[in-house]
């Protein structure tokens, strides 16, 4: 049997290791969610124009990403190991752009969230063991009801 005290260090350091890499908590603004992130927050009018707004951009910057991987796959040499390693490089560096941009659009409606919709972005992360997306400053609460 194991003492009490080893089980709890390895408990306590396994969950600190977990909680350390726990994945970023998105929204998926211009994803399939939109009407689903409209009522769990209960966005404004002025907010759903900013969330629209901001996909269409992250939209037209995520198909320049996609159509450099396709040109990527489609024209870099890959019959060498050392090849392949490029081309993975330069894959990652792409999927990094993709996920930055996605990021920066998640951003951009986490800063215009009130005080309550930010709680509630807060409380559902940690309910699903995600890291959130810190913002720099929110603005005062305005008329947007308690999405609770």
């Amino acid at each position: 049997m194991i003492p009490v005290k080893i089980f709890a260090s390895i408990f306590f350091f396994a969950l600190i290791s977990f909680c350390g890499y726990a994945q970023e908590c998105t929204l998926d603004i211009g994803g399939e969610n939109t009407d689903m992130l409209k009522n769990v927050f209960q966005l404004s009018d002025g907010q759903i124009g900013q969330m629209e707004a901001w996909s269409a951009e992250l939209k037209l910057e995520t198909r320049a990403v996609e159509d450099s991987v396709q040109k990527l796959f489609a024209e870099h040499p890959q019959s060498s190991t050392e090849e392949l390693a490029i081309l993975a490089d330069k894959y990652k560096v792409l999927q990094q752009q993709l996920v930055a941009a996605s990021r920066t659009a998640d951003k951009n409606l986490l800063s215009i969230f009130n005080d309550k919709q930010y709680e509630r972005y807060l409380a559902l992360c940690y309910d699903a063991i995600r890291k959130p997306i810190k913002v720099v400053s929110l603005p005062q609460n305005d008329s947007i009801a308690d999405p609770e």
